[in-house]
């Protein structure tokens, strides 16, 4: 059937109570009027107010998406996680006995004291000074002023590095003091706070 374009002329003149007698070509255009017209009336009415919900729904099932794919590839690792951690407690528990604890902290002046003494050192001053608490752990600072020689040094603090408890040394000072070399410096050594020694 050839739709004729001239019948659509007509439209104007058209009465309703008819309907059923309108060409082909009026009740097609009809048709589609309404068709676009509850089309158009549905969106507005029906689908508009969604959209929003809908572009939510969709980022948090990208967001949901990225979780389940990361708890995914954890899941499929879990036993070398688990080998993993397990390395990692035995690691912290080494380095949690390499930390003086209270009772021991008196005796690593001592330590220290007799490693610089070995290296020909002489001390002019070795005091602890006021503990710096962390979340886990204690910084124990130590003020040390001893005279020697530049190679005399190098060898105290060598001595210091090799001690069985964890000391690092910092804020050096190197001065002349008459005929000899002085070494000023802050030593630090840490202690676990009783939870963490605990575990």
């Amino acid at each position: 059937m050839k739709f004729d374009f001239a019948k659509l002329k007509e439209m104007n003149d058209l009465d309703f109570e008819q309907i059923a007698y309108w060409p082909f070509e009026v009740k097609t255009v009809f048709a589609l009027m309404v068709f676009i017209m509850v089309s158009g009336g549905a969106f507005y009415f029906l689908v508009k107010d969604k959209l929003p919900v809908l572009d939510a729904e969709q980022k948090r099932e990208f967001e949901l998406r990225g979780t389940y794919e990361a708890k995914y590839l954890i899941a499929a690792n879990l036993e070398a996680y688990e080998k993993q951690l397990a390395q990692l407690k035995l690691d912290f528990q080494k380095v949690v006995k390499s930390l003086p604890t209270s009772n021991e902290t008196p005796g690593l002046l001592d330590d220290i004291t007799l490693v610089g003494t070995s290296s020909g050192l002489t001390f002019k001053g070795i005091n602890w000074e006021k503990e710096i608490p962390k979340e886990f752990y204690t910084e124990l600072p130590i003020r040390i002023e001893v005279n020697g020689e530049y190679h005399e040094f190098g060898e105290f603090l060598s001595e210091i590095a090799s001690l069985p408890r964890i000391v690092t040394v910092h804020d050096f000072e190197m001065v002349t003091s008459g005929q000899e070399l002085r070494l000023i410096m802050s030593a630090k050594t840490y202690r676990a706070t009783p939870e963490v020694e605990a575990q």
